[in-house]
């Protein structure tokens, strides 16, 4: 299985992969409360990181493996907006400076753990509720299975598993890694990838600052590689000139034209709206102590997109190196392999593989949490006890999980890659309740509800008729605006159709009286701060540990 593996690359992977595993159980004992039988402390790591320990926890959440593999492929492939990424996490963080801190303050004053138990407090509405929960366990569940197909790729580059039909001993290494994060996170709760976080960004920032002073460096420059990468995708356009012409290929370019400009900016703003939305990105920002925290993250977080605008230039640099893979997807390994020495490309490898280990870890706890509260606490045990929620949890992470490794291994890369797609569609149909509801009440509950089902079906619909070369339904994120050849972000047009039925049916339902329900919160629940009456704080306060 491993005889064509290089021995140091593989050595350094592996001592690299052993640190984060001991790492993730000892992570139990850090910042340690009595015990982690509750959501708040295994689920939210007791509610007191600090804004150092945030910034690596937050990065570490957002800034996936699969980024790091997905973004500078679709340079190396030629895609015109591709580079979407970049600017939709810069618009990103303006936007959540203003409405988290919000969402922080309500949290914290009435113990909510997920943004559905906000909703349900908000809006007095177990179907909305629902709805929201539902929506945030099913966008995340090709979230978690993209970072096992990020771990795959690597995998692969390295020659593991890769030479064998027998599937058990193909995928034997990932099954591993899989068991040893399921095990970890079972035991340390968010306090293992908040831990790891620290190692995996560390990596991170070293191999990309490397690879773009090094890498140029020895393929003549940056204005060789963007030479190269334009004249790459001139001599691809040329060549195929007649399928581009005739839809069945699209054309290369390193910038959008014209016609793909509304593709672009689209991608970016849908992707900024969507982004905090998930489930997991909530939970991070809930795992705070303060709102302080929140907006000293939204100020310092950038620092990410500038290692993402470096990361993606990668794409150009693996054409300008010869690197030549059927699956852009490699592109970046191989390009690591061939150019790093040995030992460097190990810790490279190690570096892409635990920042899949992170976000993982991250996303399955917060959908275990949206079960725990928003399903099993709401309608099978409303009187479950902390500690029944945190068992729950902790065997709802496993079966998270699970669903996504069999998700990875049963269906086609691909379809995989491009069903997680439809994450950033659903997840944006839960921005009205949420974002706006921590702003105003004026829509009404079965108004938002009835929202949202539009726009989860319509959605839905959208991608299941785009069809793309290697699949005849969910191909891709772009659809033509109603009316207009103008390609658009599907997210977009969902949530347009989503916000105009809210407005309309609330319209309609307050002329009929139709019961809005209770709000159980209060116009200054969403200013309040640390150490204000009510605010829930750190179980554990841990002064000498605290960032």
């Amino acid at each position: 299985m491993i005889d064509h593996v290089d021995g140091v690359v593989f050595g350094v992977f592996v001592f690299l992969f052993l640190v984060v595993t001991v790492l993730g159980f000892a992570a139990a004992r850090w910042r340690r409360a009595q015990d982690l039988d509750s959501l708040d402390e295994w689920g939210l790591g007791g509610r007191g990181f600090g804004t150092f320990i945030a910034w690596f926890l937050i990065g570490g959440d957002i800034y996936t493996a699969y980024t790091f593999i997905a973004v500078p492929a679709t340079l190396y492939a030629g895609s015109a907006v591709g580079f979407f990424a970049v600017p939709y996490t810069i618009v990103v963080y303006p936007l959540i400076f203003v409405f988290l801190p919000r969402l922080w303050s309500v949290s914290h004053r009435h113990g909510y753990v997920t943004p559905a138990d906000f909703v349900q407090g908000r809006y007095d509405s177990r179907p909305l509720a629902l709805a929201v929960a539902l929506t945030g366990i099913l966008a995340t569940m090709p979230y978690i299975a993209l970072q096992l197909v990020g771990m795959q790729v690597v995998l692969e580059v390295m020659g593991i598993g890769t030479d064998s039909d027998n599937w058990l001993v193909k995928d034997f290494p990932l099954l591993v890694a899989f068991v040893v994060l399921a095990a970890y996170t079972y035991s340390s709760g968010l306090r293992a990838p908040a831990l790891i976080a620290f190692v995996k960004d560390t990596l991170i920032y070293l191999v990309i600052i490397v690879a773009v002073i090094y890498l140029p460096s020895q393929l003549g420059g940056w204005d060789h590689v963007f030479s190269t990468a334009k004249d790459s995708f001139a001599t691809f356009n040329a060549d195929n000139a007649d399928a581009i012409a005739a839809g069945d290929k699209a054309p290369q370019a390193m910038m959008p034209p014209g016609p793909a400009q509304w593709a672009y900016a689209s991608l970016a703003l849908g992707s900024a709206l969507a982004l905090f939305m998930y489930p997991h990105s909530v939970t991070g920002v809930l795992s705070t102590r303060s709102r302080s925290v929140i907006r000293r993250n939204a100020a310092l977080l950038p620092a990410y997109s500038f290692l993402l605008g470096l990361l993606a230039l990668l794409g150009f640099v693996a054409i300008a190196a010869g690197v030549k893979v059927d699956n852009p997807q490699q592109s970046v390994p191989q390009l690591f392999e061939n150019e790093f020495s040995p030992w460097f490309a190990g810790v490279a490898f190690a570096a892409i593989v635990i920042g899949a280990l992170v976000p993982a870890a991250i996303m399955s706890i917060a959908a275990a949490n949206l079960w725990t509260r928003n399903i099993y606490r709401a309608f099978i045990n409303r009187d479950a006890t902390h500690a029944q929620e945190a068992r729950q949890s902790k065997i709802a992470s496993l079966f998270v999980k699970f669903g996504a490794l069999v998700f990875v291994l049963a269906l086609s890369k691909s379809f995989a890659i491009n069903l997680q797609l439809l994450g950033g569609v659903w997840i944006l149909q839960t921005l009205p309740a949420i974002v706006i509801g921590l702003y105003t009440r004026w829509l009404h509950r079965w108004a938002l509800f009835a929202g949202w089902a539009v726009g989860m079906a319509w959605g839905t619909w959208l991608a299941y008729g785009v069809a793309s070369p290697q699949q005849d339904h969910f191909g891709g994120p772009l659809v033509n605006f109603p009316g207009t050849e103008t390609k658009v972000y599907i997210a977009l047009i969902a949530f347009l159709a989503n916000l105009l039925v809210a407005v309309v049916l609330t319209v309609v339902f307050r002329a009929m009286r139709l019961d809005e329900g209770v709000d159980q919160t209060r116009p200054q629940d969403y200013h309040a701060d640390a150490g204000d009456p009510g605010v829930e704080a750190e179980l554990e306060p841990h002064e000498h540990v605290r960032a």
